[in-house]
């Protein structure tokens, strides 16, 4: 029988300005992945919004967004699998946390403050022509 022993994580996700600008379907995507892999978010926060140090996919700036997350260990390679498949994700990097209690990590998470990103950046989006 396969182990089950269940991890904390961190993963740090890169999305293209492009994606990050309808910021609210990119975090959505994140979720769902993460959730395929049996992963449960234990905070949220975006990390920075910067120059690359390369482009990547073309891409001269990404958002960072940062996850803290409790997983089985065998699912995160499926979980490795899906981001490296995703259009929305550039990039992404899933390291083991075991430096944070998990109460530590629930302090980290800014996931009221994303939502309010969220819905700014959709607000200043501009609006789709209409005929």
């Amino acid at each position: 029988m396969a182990d089950k022993r269940v991890y904390m994580y961190e993963a740090m996700f890169l999305l293209s300005q492009a994606t990050a600008a309808e910021l609210s379907s990119a975090l959505d995507h994140i979720k769902e992945v993460l959730a395929r892999g049996h992963a449960e978010i234990v905070a949220m926060k975006k990390w920075d919004d910067r120059r690359l140090a390369y482009e990547i996919k073309g891409q001269k700036r990404g958002v960072y967004i940062l996850v803290y997350f409790r997983a089985p260990g065998t699912d995160i390679a499926h979980i490795e699998r899906d981001c490296n498949l995703s259009e929305k994700i550039m990039r992404a990097m899933i390291l083991r946390a075991d430096h944070l209690t998990e109460d530590e990590a629930k302090n980290l998470d800014a996931r009221k403050e994303l939502e309010v990103e969220a819905k700014m950046r959709a607000d200043k989006a501009p609006e789709p022509a209409t005929a």
